[in-house]
C-alpha cells in the first residue's frame, strides 16, 4: 500500500480457469507446467513428461549464490520421458541427477553431447539446429539461441499444441521464424535480474514476446543472484510483467515460484 492507491498485482486465476475448461470442452489434454526452481522445470504434456535444465544443488559459484532451493530433489524428480539440456553451464545441468536417469533420454545440443557423456549421462541424443526426435507422445525440435555457450532451445509439439523453452538466449530475430515455424502457445523466457549481459533483462522478453505471439509465457531463470550487489539490476520477472502489459500485449504472463503447478 503506498499512500492512498493499492499496488496492483497480477491475476491469472480467471485465464487459467477459462483456458482448462476450454481444453475439456473440446477435448484437448491437459499442459501442465511444475517450477521445480531456477531453469528446471517439469511440462507434462500429452501424457508424457520433460524436465528442462536440471539444477538441484543449493550451492552457487564464487560469483553467483542460489537463493531458493529447489521444489523437488533429485530423487523425486526421476520419473519423466526424457530431459531437455539447453547447455552445459553450471546452473543448466546436474552430473548426479544425469547419472541416475538410466536409460532416460538426454537431449542435448549436438555439440554438447561428449560433455553430457563424461558427466555420466549413459542415454545422450545430440541434435543441431532444427532437427527433431520424438520421446512419448512428443516431437522435440532443437531451436537455435545465442548465449555465452553452445546452446539450443527446444520446441514441445503434440496433439496439436506446442510449447517453447528459450533455455538461455538473448532476444534475435531466429525467435520470429520459431513464430512462423511452430506457433507456440507458451513460451518459457529466461529473465535476468542482475546486470552481467547472460540471457534477456526486461525488455528484451517484452520483444521476444512480440516475435513469438505466444498466449502465455513463463519466466524462468529464477533463485540465482550475484554476491555483489554492484551486479544486481532491480529487474524482476514482476517488471516485466508490467512492462508487457503496458506494451499493449495481450500475452498473459504466468509468475510461477518453486513448487507452483499451473494448467493451461
Amino acid at each position: 500500500m503506498r499512500g492512498n492507491h493499492r499496488e496492483r498485482r497480477p491475476f491469472f486465476g480467471v485465464f487459467l480457469y477459462t483456458s482448462s475448461w476450454r481444453n475439456r470442452r473440446y477435448g484437448r489434454r491437459e499442459l501442465k507446467i511444475t517450477m521445480i526452481g531456477h531453469s528446471t522445470v517439469l511440462i507434462e504434456m500429452g501424457g508424457t513428461r520433460i524436465l528442462t535444465d536440471p539444477y538441484f544443488s543449493l550451492r552457487g559459484n564464487p560469483v553467483f549464490a542460489r537463493v531458493a532451493p529447489p521444489a523437488k530433489s533429485r530423487e523425486e524428480s526421476r520419473d519423466v520421458e526424457g530431459v531437455l539440456v539447453s547447455h552445459s553451464h553450471w546452473d543448466h545441468v546436474d552430473g548426479p541427477y544425469l547419472r541416475s536417469l538410466g536409460a532416460t533420454p538426454v537431449v542435448t545440443p549436438q555439440w554438447n553431447r561428449g560433455l553430457l557423456k563424461l558427466l555420466g549421462g549413459r542415454n545422450v541424443l545430440g541434435l543441431k539446429r532444427w532437427e527433431s526426435l520424438e520421446i512419448g507422445g512428443l516431437r522435440i525440435t532443437a531451436v537455435p539461441a545465442l548465449h555465452l555457450a553452445v546452446a539450443a532451445g527446444f520446441v514441445l509439439e503434440g496433439e496439436g499444441r506446442a510449447v517453447y523453452f528459450a533455455g538461455d538466449t538473448f532476444c534475435r530475430p531466429f525467435m520470429g521464424e520459431i513464430a512462423q515455424r511452430f506457433h507456440p502457445e507458451l513460451a518459457l523466457l529466461p529473465v535476468t535480474t542482475y546486470s552481467v549481459p547472460m540471457t534477456m533483462g526486461e525488455r528484451q522478453a517484452v520483444k521476444a514476446v512480440s516475435l513469438l505471439k505466444p498466449r502465455v509465457v513463463v519466466p524462468i531463470h529464477l533463485g540465482i543472484r550475484p554476491r555483489s550487489p554492484l551486479m544486481r539490476n532491480g529487474q524482476t520477472p514482476e517488471g516485466f510483467a508490467r512492462l508487457l502489459g503496458e506494451s499493449g500485449s495481450s500475452t498473459q504472463v504466468a509468475l510461477l515460484a518453486e513448487g507452483d503447478s499451473r494448467e493451461f
